[in-house]
């Protein structure tokens, strides 16, 4: 009787160690999933009449810049998107100008200055006609860096400047 009692403590043991163990597969995989929400979908046109929509980038990582032409900070980092949408990444790089919203210029007018800046033939500008997409970013300040993962999840959104170098270390963190 005694050994069929120490018989059933050992099995019962086993098994609560094995189901607290779990399949280590499905908690990696459970760690390797981005945190966050589904970032507001857009359907936008840029400022050479292309149409880009945030699901075509299914699968893929986004970087996208809102940012405003009369914004300092904004101008001072163009030169730095420029190279950042220049090169070869493992995310795609948009920004989003908001003509009409928060003292932008208008549409023609906004594209009319900005195929007058220099150094910028990487950028891809969206044009965010009245603020509809940064109002559901809750876009408070320019400029502002949105993260998505490659499962359409928003990471982050964070106003201020970001250098390329952290913007590039933030997507080694991100699915």
């Amino acid at each position: 009787m005694y050994n069929f009692k120490l018989l059933v403590i050992m099995l019962a043991a086993v098994f609560l160690l094995g189901a607290c163990a779990g399949d280590s597969t499905s908690s990696t995989k459970a760690a390797a999933k981005n945190e966050g929400t589904i970032a507001p979908s857009f359907e936008l046109v840029d400022t050479k009449g292309d149409t880009y929509n945030l699901a075509d980038y299914k699968g893929k990582k986004v970087y996208v810049k809102f940012w405003a032409s009369w914004c300092s900070i904004c101008l001072a980092g163009l030169e730095e998107l420029n190279t950042l949408a220049g090169e070869e990444q493992d995310f795609v790089v948009l920004s989003i100008v908001s003509p009409n919203f928060n003292n932008e210029k208008k549409r023609d007018a906004f594209i009319k200055w900005f195929n007058g800046v220099e150094g910028t033939s990487n950028i891809k500008v969206l044009l965010d006609e009245d603020g509809a997409i940064a109002k559901q970013y809750n876009i408070r300040a320019y400029p502002t860096s949105s993260y998505i993962g490659s499962d359409g999840k928003l990471i982050q959104t964070l106003p201020g400047h970001v250098s390329n170098p952290q913007i590039i270390e933030k997507f080694k963190s991100i699915q």
